[in-house]
C-alpha cells in the first residue's frame, strides 16, 4: 500500500498519491456527483465520510474512480464531471410543473443553427422559443461545442412528451419532456373534511377459509368490515412479489421487483374456473389447502414456504382448466399490457423455479444473457403459468378494493411502496444497468438501531433513471395504484437522497446519495393524479425541515408516529401542535403493538438479541421517562383518570390523544384493537427474530380471525373512538 504524499513545494498533492491523499480535491469531486461527505449522528455530532467510501460510492456512480484510484484519476473525473453536460445534444429527460416555463440547454457544433420542438403524447406539436442566452463556447475533445438555450412553454397539458432537435446538416435528437403536477389535488380530500381507517399487515389477518396467510378475499373481508365501521381507507402493507420457490423472503419490504404482485395472496376458490373443476379435483385443491393450513395450533408463525408450496400446486390444477372466451381474451389483454416486463418477470419465475434457486447461472444471469432467448422457448409453458398467476391475483386484488369503496370507503385500499428491491430479484435481472453495481441500500445508526440498518437492496442509479426518463419509476407506481386508492411511499426521503453502503461495509460506513426529488416526485404527482390518488409520505427520522414544507407544499401528506413527536424538551408533542397534513398514528410498523412497547418489549428484545450499543438499564430508565411523560400528557388532557389504568385504558387514550390532532388522516393500527403485543417486525434483525411472519393475536396469544372482528370488544371500542373522535 503506497504512503500518503505531502503536497509539493507548489502546495498541490503529488498527482500519483493515492486518492485519499487529496481529501479536499476528494470532497469537492463528491459534492459535484451529489453525494454527501458526512451526516450529523443522532447526538448531533457531524461525522465525515470516508475516502474509501466516497470512492466506492462514486465508482458507482460511473465515474472512473475506485479504491485505487490516486490522484490524477480524482482531477480527470472532476473535469468529465463538468464536461459531461456539454456532451449531451438534450438532457434525457426534462421535468417541468405544469404552468411554469424552464430553460433547456441545447449542445451543438458551435456556430450550428438548431430547432426544438416538442410531440404531445396526445399527437400535438409545437416549437419552443429560443432564449437569448450568450454562454461562451467549450472545447470538447479538441471541438468547439456552444450551447443555446429555448423555454418550454407554461401551458403544456399534463403528460409524458418529447422534446425534438434538429441541428444544421439533419442529425436529430430527442429527450422525454414530463409535465407534471403542481400540487396533488386527489378527489378523496376535496372535502377539507379529516379521514381515518385502519392500518394492517395483510398477510397476518387470516379467516378460517384460507390457506394459512391472510389473502386477497381476507383483504376484502376485512376492508368491508371496516367500511361498515366508518373507516375510509384500509392501509396494508406491500404486496409486491417474492421469489418463487423457497425460501420465500417473509419481509413485504424487500420484494423482487415492486411492479409485480405476490401470487401467495391468491384464494385458489375465488378463481371463476375453480367452478369447473370435476369433484375429484376440488376435493385436491382441499386436501392442498389443509396441508398449506397444516396441524398447527391457533396463533402459530406464518409457513410462507409451506403455504405457497402447497397453493402453487393448487393454482397449477386450476390454471390448466379451459377458459371461457371472455376470460381467454381478458389474460390476452392483461398479456399485452404487461408487455416485454411481465414477459420478463414470467421468464424470472420460470427460470427460478427450475433453477431452484435466486441465484442463477451465469449464461442465465441477466436478460441480456446468451442462453436467455432459448429459455423463452424451453419454459413457454411455466412462462404462460406464472403469467397467469399475476392475472388472478391482479384481479383478486383489484377486486379487494372495489369492495372497499363500494363499502362506503372514501379512499379505499392503501397501498404501501417498498423503498427497493431483493439484490437476486426479477428486477435486477431484467435491468441490470438500472442499479448501482456493488451498494446497499440502508439507513444510518440512530437511537433505534444503533448499529444503523443494511437493507440489502441495491438502489436505482439517479443516472440511469434520468436516462430511462424515469420510466422503471412511472411503471412502478402504476402498478401499485392499479387497485388502490392511495399509496403510502415507505421512506419517501428515498426520493431525495439515500443511504448507499458499499458492500461487506458496516451500516455505519455508508454515504447519502441525491436523486433529482424535483423528477421524482414531479413523476409520483403525474402517477398519482392520473390514478386519482392520495399519497402518503413515510417521513420519519432525520428529515430537514425544508424536506417536510416541499413535500407539504406538493400536496404529498407525512407522517407522524406519537412516540416519534416530540416537543424540544423531550417531551410528547402537544396534540394541537401535530402537522396537519400527515398521516397520524400510535405506532408503525417497525414498532410493536402499543401494548407490547408499554411494556418495554422492544428493549426487551434488542438486549437479548445484542442488538444495544447503550447500556440496557440506560436504555430501560429512558423507556421509563418517555412512558412517564406520555401519561402525565393524557392525563393532562383528561384521558386518563385513574391512577392505575389498565393497559386498554392507555392504548385507547393514546388513539383518542391522535384523534384531537388536526392531522387529515388518522389510523388505528388493527394489532392495538385486538390487544397484540408481539411485534411484526424487529429493525436490525433478519433470521434472529421471526420477523412479518407474527399472526394476528389477542392480548393472551390466542389467534384473532377475520371472521371474529365484528363484534370483538376490543375492535368495536377502539373503532368507536375513531369514528366518534376523528371530526
Amino acid at each position: 500500500m503506497r504512503e500518503p504524499a505531502k503536497p509539493d513545494e507548489g502546495g498541490t498533492v503529488d498527482a500519483s498519491a493515492p486518492a485519499v491523499s487529496d481529501m479536499d480535491l476528494l470532497r469537492r469531486l463528491a459534492d459535484a456527483n451529489g453525494v454527501a461527505t458526512g451526516t450529523w449522528d443522532w447526538y448531533g455530532t457531524w461525522r465525515e465520510a470516508s475516502g474509501p467510501s466516497l470512492l466506492r460510492v462514486l465508482g458507482a456512480l460511473g465515474l472512473p474512480v475506485g479504491p485505487d484510484s490516486d490522484v490524477d484519476d480524482l482531477r480527470s473525473a472532476m473535469t468529465a464531471t463538468e464536461e459531461a453536460p456539454w456532451r449531451t445534444t438534450v438532457p434525457p429527460c426534462t421535468v417541468v410543473r405544469r404552468g411554469s416555463t424552464r430553460e433547456i440547454p441545447v449542445h451543438v457544433p458551435d456556430g450550428s443553427w438548431v430547432t426544438v420542438s416538442y410531440v404531445l403524447e396526445g399527437g400535438g406539436r409545437g416549437d419552443l422559443a429560443q432564449l437569448d442566452r450568450y454562454v461562451p463556447p467549450r472545447t470538447i475533445d479538441g471541438r468547439p461545442v456552444g450551447r443555446a438555450t429555448f423555454e418550454v412553454p407554461d401551458d403544456l397539458p399534463l403528460g409524458w412528451h418529447r422534446l425534438v432537435v434538429t441541428i444544421e446538416g439533419g442529425a436529430v435528437h430527442s429527450g422525454a419532456l414530463v409535465i407534471v403536477p403542481d400540487r396533488l389535488e386527489p378527489p378523496a380530500l376535496a372535502d377539507g373534511k379529516r379521514h381515518w381507517g385502519v392500518s394492517a399487515q395483510a398477510y397476518s389477518v387470516r379467516s378460517r377459509a384460507s390457506w394459512g396467510i391472510g389473502d386477497a378475499l381476507d383483504l376484502a373481508d376485512l376492508a368491508a368490515v371496516c367500511a361498515d365501521r366508518g373507516a375510509d381507507f384500509l392501509l396494508i402493507n406491500p404486496v409486491h412479489a417474492s421469489s418463487p420457490v423457497a425460501p420465500m423472503e417473509p419481509s413485504p419490504y424487500l420484494p423482487v421487483t415492486r411492479r409485480w404482485v405476490n401470487p401467495v395472496y391468491v384464494r385458489p376458490q375465488a378463481i371463476p374456473e375453480y367452478a369447473g373443476l370435476p369433484e375429484r379435483l376440488r376435493g385436491k385443491v382441499e386436501e392442498l389447502r389443509l396441508a398449506a393450513v397444516g396441524m398447527d395450533e391457533g396463533g402459530s408463525l406464518i409457513d410462507r414456504d409451506r403455504v405457497w408450496e402447497a397453493k402453487r400446486k393448487a393454482l397449477e390444477v386450476i390454471h390448466d382448466v379451459p377458459r371461457s372466451y371472455h376470460r381467454e381474451a381478458a389474460l390476452r389483454t392483461f398479456t399485452r399490457e404487461g408487455g416485454e416486463d411481465l414477459a420478463n418477470f414470467s421468464l424470472w419465475c420460470a427460470l427460478v423455479e427450475r433453477n431452484e434457486d435466486l441465484m442463477l447461472p451465469e449464461d442465465l444471469s441477466c436478460a441480456g444473457s446468451a442462453r436467455v432467448d432459448q429459455a423463452r422457448i424451453d419454459l413457454a409453458g411455466r412462462i404462460d403459468f406464472w403469467t397467469w398467476c399475476q392475472w388472478v391475483a391482479d384481479e383478486q386484488l383489484e377486486e379487494a378494493h372495489r369492495v372497499s369503496t363500494r363499502q362506503g370507503m372514501g379512499i379505499g385500499v392503501m397501498a404501501d411502496l417498498a423503498v427497493g428491491v431483493h439484490p437476486h430479484g426479477s428486477e435486477t435481472w431484467s435491468e441490470p444497468d438500472m442499479f448501482a453495481r456493488g451498494m446497499t441500500v440502508g439507513a444510518p445508526p440512530d437511537m433505534y438501531s444503533q448499529q444503523g440498518q443494511d437493507w440489502s437492496q441495491p438502489p436505482w442509479s439517479p443516472r440511469a433513471l434520468e436516462r430511462s426518463a424515469y420510466r422503471p419509476l412511472r411503471d412502478m407506481l402504476r402498478a401499485v395504484l392499479a387497485h388502490a386508492g392511495a399509496v403510502r411511499v415507505d421512506h419517501i426521503l428515498g426520493l431525495f437522497r439515500l443511504w448507499w453502503i458499499p458492500a461487506g461495509a458496516e451500516a455505519s460506513q455508508g454515504v447519502y446519495v441525491q436523486f433529482d426529488h424535483e423528477a421524482m416526485v414531479g413523476v409520483l404527482l403525474l402517477e398519482a393524479q392520473r390514478a386519482g390518488a392520495v399519497v402518503i409520505g413515510e417521513d420519519l427520522g432525520t428529515v430537514e425541515p425544508w424536506v417536510r414544507d416541499y413535500l407539504s407544499s406538493r400536496g404529498i401528506l407525512g407522517t407522524s408516529v406519537l412516540w416519534f413527536e416530540k416537543e424540544p424538551s423531550g417531551w410528547p408533542l402537544r396534540a394541537e401542535q401535530y402537522r396537519r397534513e400527515v398521516l397520524a398514528t400510535v405506532n408503525t410498523h417497525d414498532l410493536p403493538p402499543t401494548a407490547g412497547y408499554l411494556e418495554g418489549i422492544q428493549t426487551t428484545l434488542r438486549d437479548r438479541l445484542g442488538l444495544l450499543v447503550e447500556d440496557v438499564e440506560t436504555v430501560r430508565g429512558a423507556d421509563r421517562v418517555e412512558l412517564e411523560q406520555m401519561m402525565a400528557r393524557l392525563r393532562e388532557y383528561g384521558l386518563l383518570t385513574t391512577s392505575d389504568p389498565s393497559v386498554r385504558e392507555v392504548v385507547e387514550a393514546l388513539h383518542r390523544y391522535v384523534a384531537r390532532t388536526p392531522s387529515r388522516l388518522v389510523a388505528a393500527s388493527l394489532v392495538d384493537a385486538v390487544g397484540d403485543r408481539r411485534p411484526q417486525n424487529l429493525p436490525g434483525t433478519n433470521r434472529e427474530y421471526p420477523n412479518w411472519c407474527v399472526p394476528l393475536c389477542d392480548a393472551e396469544g390466542s389467534e384473532v380471525h377475520e371472521e371474529d372482528l365484528p363484534g370483538d370488544v376490543r375492535f368495536d371500542a377502539l373503532l368507536d373512538i375513531m369514528e366518534q373522535d376523528v371530526r
